[in-house]
């Protein structure tokens, strides 16, 4: 496999990584809790998915024929405030940006990378591009969760390693490794 290849098979993984984050802390609140805006000035989970909807929509369609900001975009009509999504909503915009993206990676081909496309006039390669989307949609994953931990408090189910169970999920993998790597032994004593 290529180099390319395996960035693209690798960033896509890292994107799905942090969706599947996302909705895991999403599954957890409630439609008040989406909407609620926790300070003045600051945004609801329920604003931060719109914008991160019409930020993947407006990057990834014709991603590479077309400037990454749409003229159909209303960036700042994303962050209005007093929008209220309903929880079905709310995931319907989630899963059709993270689609969207998802779809373009899964079109491109190795050659893509190096081509040029434009965000805003200035260009970027289509590797820089889908990283600066990384980094972009992967903050907004983590204040999606900020908010979701300090909404659910002790109710907050972990998305990860729970505290105090390193060192049991690090034994856990070692033997999972150590078993796998037996299963090749045995197979190529076969």
């Amino acid at each position: 496999m290529d180099t390319g290849s395996i960035y693209i098979e690798s960033v896509r993984k890292q994107f799905l990584a942090y969706k599947t984050q996302g909705e895991k802390a999403l599954a957890q609140l409630d439609e008040n809790e989406l909407n609620h805006q926790p300070a003045p000035g600051s945004n609801s989970i329920s604003t931060i998915v719109r914008h991160m909807h019409g930020n993947l929509k407006s990057r990834f369609t014709n991603f590479l024929e077309e400037d990454g900001e749409k003229p159909w975009r209303k960036r700042d009509d994303e962050f209005e405030q007093g929008i209220r999504l309903s929880k079905e909503e709310l995931l319907r915009l989630w899963e059709e940006g993270w689609r969207c993206l998802l779809d373009t990676l899964d079109g491109l081909g190795t050659q893509d990378l190096r081509k040029t496309v434009y965000i805003r006039h200035e260009p970027h390669t289509a590797l820089d591009a889908i990283n600066r989307q990384l980094a972009h949609h992967c903050s907004h994953v983590g204040q999606i969760i900020l908010l979701a931990k300090m909404f659910r408090g002790e109710n907050w189910q972990t998305l990860t390693i729970a505290r105090g169970e390193s060192k049991a999920f690090n034994e856990e993998m070692a033997r999972k490794r150590d078993g796998a790597a037996n299963g090749d032994r045995l197979s190529d004593q076969k």
